[in-house]
C-alpha cells in the first residue's frame, strides 16, 4: 500500500520536475476511485455548488454542505491528500470565525483547506492556519468567490501591472506558508512567470502546461456535468451519453418484461 500523500510529497514532485495531479470529488465512490487510479490530491471544491447540488452559483454553498461532502471524501481517499475548499463568506468575517469553519473540515476529514484571495487578510489568515498546523492550498487569478467583484468570470493577469499585482500577493502568501498555490485562468505566459518565480508548486486550471500541475473538475472531464464545459477542460469520457443509455435500456427491459430474469429474482425458501 502507498503512503498517504503529504505535503512533502508534493513539494517533492514539484522540485524532481514531476507534474502533480489534481482532480475534484464530492463522494466517497469517487474519490475512491480517484485514489485507486493514482491522482496525487482530491479537491472537494465548491463546484460541488453546481455539479453536484444544482446551484447557479458557488455562492450558494454553506460550511455545513462542504463538511459533509468533505467527510465523505475522506473516507474514500485512502492515499491522496484531500483538500476542502473554503465556501464564499467562510473565512472572510474574521480571523476567528474563519478559523472556526476552516477546523470543521480538518475535522471532517481533510488534510488541509483551498482559500481564495490575495489580499493582506488572507495572508494572514494563511500564516495563521500555518502556524495552526493546517496546511493551505492558495488561489489567485480568477477566483469565482469574487466573482462580482472582478466583473464576470475573465481571464486574470493580462497586463504588466496585473502580472507584478499577482507575482507579489503569490509570494506573500507562499511566505505565510501556503504549500502550493492555484493558478485559474490566467494566461499561459502569466503562469510561466509566477510559476518561475515561486519555491512553491503552482496548479493550473486553464492555466497553461508550464504550471507545476493541473486540476479539472472530475465531472466535466468525465462528460458528466454538460451545462457549460470551460474551453480549458479535456473531456476524457462521456459519461452523460453512457448514463443516458443505460438507463434508457433498464426503462425499456422493466416495461416489456425482460427485467428481472430468472437469475435475478429471489425466492422463497424451500423447507422439508
Amino acid at each position: 500500500m502507498q503512503k498517504k500523500t503529504t505535503i512533502k510529497t508534493i513539494q517533492n514532485l514539484r522540485d524532481d520536475g514531476i507534474k502533480i495531479t489534481v482532480l475534484t470529488a464530492y463522494d466517497y465512490s469517487t474519490a475512491k476511485y480517484l485514489d485507486d487510479a493514482g491522482v496525487d490530491m482530491i479537491l472537494v471544491g465548491d463546484s460541488l455548488a453546481n455539479v453536484a447540488l444544482g446551484y447557479d452559483s458557488t455562492q450558494k454553498i454553506g460550511v455545513d454542505e462542504m463538511r459533509i461532502f468533505t467527510g465523505a471524501v475522506a473516507r474514500g481517499a485512502k492515499r491522496a491528500m484531500v483538500i476542502a475548499d473554503m465556501p464564499f463568506m467562510s473565512c472572510t468575517i474574521s480571523i476567528e470565525k474563519a478559523m472556526e469553519n476552516i477546523a470543521c473540515m480538518i475535522k471532517a476529514g481533510a488534510s488541509a483547506v483551498k482559500i481564495e484571495g490575495g489580499s493582506d487578510y488572507i495572508v494572514s489568515l494563511v500564516k495563521k492556519c500555518t502556524e495552526s498546523g493546517i496546511p493551505v492550498m492558495a488561489h489567485l487569478g480568477l477566483t469565482p468567490q469574487y466573482i462580482h467583484t472582478l466583473g464576470g468570470y475573465k481571464t486574470q493577469g493580462k497586463t504588466d501591472k496585473e502580472i507584478e499585482v499577482l507575482l507579489n500577493q503569490a509570494k506573500k502568501l507562499q511566505d505565510a506558508g501556503a504549500f502550493t498555490l492555484v493558478l485559474e485562468m490566467v494566461p499561459e505566459e502569466t503562469a510561466k512567470y509566477i510559476t518561475e518565480n515561486l519555491d512553491i508548486p503552482t496548479i493550473g486550471i486553464g492555466g497553461g502546461k508550464y504550471c507545476s500541475g493541473q486540476v479539472l473538475v472530475t465531472d466535466d472531464m468525465l462528460g458528466k456535468f454538460s451545462d457549460y464545459t470551460p474551453k480549458f477542460v479535456r473531456k476524457y469520457a462521456n459519461l452523460k451519453d453512457i448514463i443516458t443509455n443505460a438507463v434508457q435500456n433498464y426503462c425499456e427491459d422493466v416495461r416489456n418484461g425482460n427485467f428481472p430474469k430468472e437469475d435475478e429474482v429471489i425466492h422463497a425458501a424451500t423447507y422439508n
